[in-house]
């Protein structure tokens, strides 16, 4: 079992850098963007250095829950 999960936006980049990567990795692809800043407020929080604040989008949710198992198996996510 790989001891990383690195999750990308597309299969194709998912290929290409599970090569690159080794056995020690697990590259997924998230088909897409899947997390946005919010539509309804600011999203930025001045007060902490500008941190984001980012929401699921509600059509990728399905994305999010196929691999939310994967991360508890692994030691590491990138």
């Amino acid at each position: 079992m790989a001891k990383n999960l690195v999750i990308v936006e597309s299969p194709a980049k998912a290929k290409t850098i599970n090569k690159y990567l080794g056995r020690d990795f697990q590259v997924k692809a998230s088909m897409g963007h899947v997390r946005d800043l919010p539509k309804k407020r600011l999203g930025v929080d001045v007060k902490k250095g500008f941190q984001a604040e980012y929401e699921v989008l509600p059509t990728r949710k399905k994305v999010m829950l196929a691999t939310s198992d994967q991360p508890f198996a692994v030691q590491r996510l990138e």
